[in-house]
């Protein structure tokens, strides 16, 4: 057994249980004994495609996934995906071949590159140390919830291994709120009258905890964009804080007295720059990493530790119940105005273009409850995060923290080998389902049973709608019709074309069953306003 052999039973002995990737010569060997332990492969046409699906996987499951490239070209290709896993603290794992020969083509100061966008990064040092090396590494992306790039230079990867057992997982160094800051934090939400909690995704695991302190306070509950569906079903959910809130939830928490950010940065997404909580409220922050205060936001009280667990230790420091902020008027907000669906709206369709408003309302009555969605970055972004309803957190897979369009379509597709049994969405603009194409080969050829929309307004509407205002020339941003129904055919999926709500009739029989296939919907969306999230996006830029 050479190295690389030894690489790949190793991480796979320790829980690599999924691996995405594009194989080349020096990744060859690694990969192969990845499946040769019982790891599931998943060849990607890109790697950029590997990275973002590897990414999804590892947000839907909760579990480490692991990414296999070739080197130089092959860790530059998945550089987008590698750096969006990094900035949203995804726990995952590149294996990355590494030329040492001075005068090779494919040599690239490759740590540099990983360090360049925030991943860790690590070596495979020699024969005697790559079990451990690979142990590090695995449990340094599991553990601490790091994307991390090991590098597998080719002369280490042919030599004979030197094998022993990979040591033990180090167990989690979670830090605790102190007595004091549980204090602090009780003692404000006893004396409020108005209080909101917002958890992110640092909060995704602590649900049921958060649930119970805010019954016991009286708290509203919000989430992040990347934790939507935290508390689907819970009466007094506001859903989504910041740009995709509802007229209703913004108002409410603008009036909050206390807001909790939970494992959310606060970021200007969160909070509209700020001016979604109110100048007077008083504002807690709880995260994991001290570096996370303030960082976006003002905070009064800081506080390193686990949301889990500090939200049951302020849970035990407080004395009985009070209603707090759910009183009768607002549960009655809630129910009539808590969705964006409730919420009148002038239909924009004309002859030829259907309101992507309407669209994504007649989806979400037409799917599943069972699903979920992954969204691209775009101009429309917002229809399917605020018009399709989720079961819970692990049905909503957001990757905004890199900006970049065209991860969509390889994000529902980790999503979708992390959930097997639910209905998976992709939510595309045309520019982003264009760039990313190959992957609709990937999903086609893995038979799975994705919907496809793609809100195809033949542009990149971000920048038509930014610019076009302004009188600037458009020609670069914007591009003839493309028969996108007809190219999906072409990879062997269903197809419709949609103008007007009637045309979805052929998506109802295929979400009926047996959705052997894709499905792909060319939505000729109507392209006529600017959405009011993109103004928050461009105000940060």
């Amino acid at each position: 057994m050479n190295v690389a052999e030894a690489v790949g039973t190793t991480l796979a002995e320790l829980g690599a249980d999924h691996v995405f990737g594009v194989v080349g010569s020096g990744n060859f060997h690694v990969t192969n004994a990845l499946i040769a332990a019982g790891a599931r492969f998943v060849a990607t046409r890109h790697e950029s495609g590997a990275a973002t699906a590897a990414d999804a996987y590892a947000r839907v499951s909760g579990r480490a996934a692991v990414v296999t490239v070739h080197q130089g070209c092959g860790l530059t290709n998945a550089m987008t995906g590698i750096a969006e896993a990094a900035k949203s603290r995804t726990p995952m794992l590149v294996l990355a071949a590494e030329a040492t020969a001075p005068r090779s083509n494919f040599r690239v100061d490759q740590s540099a590159l990983a360090v360049a966008v925030g991943a860790a990064t690590l070596r495979v040092r020699s024969a005697e140390t790559a079990v451990e090396d690979a142990a590090q590494a695995w449990h340094l992306a599991a553990t601490e919830r790091r994307t991390v790039v090991l590098n597998l230079p080719l002369d280490v990867q042919a030599a004979p291994a030197v094998l022993a057992a990979p040591p033990g997982s180090p167990a989690a160094d979670r830090p605790s709120a102190s007595d004091a800051a549980v204090a602090t934090v009780a003692t404000l939400l006893a004396s409020s009258t108005h209080p909101v909690f917002i958890a992110g995704r640092g909060a995704v695991d602590a649900g049921a905890e958060l649930s119970a302190l805010a019954s016991a306070c009286g708290a509203l509950l919000a989430t992040s964009a990347a934790a939507k569906g935290l508390f689907a079903g819970d009466p007094w959910s506001l859903d989504v804080s910041g740009g995709f809130a509802t007229p209703v939830a913004a108002s409410l928490i603008a009036d909050a007295d206390v807001v909790v950010a939970w494992g959310s940065s606060l970021n200007m997404w969160t909070t509209r720059h700020g001016a979604l909580i109110g100048p007077d409220a008083r504002v807690v922050q709880v995260d994991l990493e001290e570096s996370a205060l303030a960082a976006h936001h003002r905070v009064d009280v800081g506080i390193v530790g686990d949301a889990a667990a500090t939200a049951r230790a302020v849970l035990a420091a407080l004395s009985g119940t009070k209603v707090g902020y759910r009183l009768p008027e607002v549960h009655s907000r809630l129910v009539y105005e808590g969705r964006w669906r409730d919420v009148p709206y002038q239909d924009d369709a004309d002859e030829t273009h259907i309101d992507p408003r309407t669209l994504t309302i007649a989806l979400d009555d037409i799917l599943p409850a069972d699903r979920l969605v992954a969204v691209d970055s775009g101009n429309f972004m917002g229809y399917p995060s605020m018009f399709l309803g989720v079961p819970d957190q692990r049905a909503f897979c957001f990757t905004q923290a890199f900006q970049s369009i065209g991860l969509g379509l390889a994000s529902a597709l980790g999503a979708a080998l992390a959930s097997p049994d639910r209905l998976p969405v992709a939510a595309c603009g045309d520019g982003g389902f264009l760039m990313a194409i190959a992957e609709l080969e990937t999903i086609r050829r893995l038979s799975l049973g994705m919907l496809i929309v793609v809100y195809n307004d033949n542009a990149y509407g971000a920048e038509v709608h930014h610019f076009g205002p302004h009188g600037h020339p458009l020609s670069t941003v914007v591009f003839p019709e493309t028969d996108l129904a007809a190219i999906a055919r072409g990879y062997g999926c269903e197809a419709v074309t949609v103008r007007h709500s009637s045309d979805l009739a052929p998506v109802a029989e295929w979400a009926a069953g047996p959705r052997n296939v894709p499905m792909v919907i060319d939505a000729k969306v109507n392209a006529s306003r600017p959405s009011w999230w993109l103004e928050e996006a461009f105000r940060g830029h």
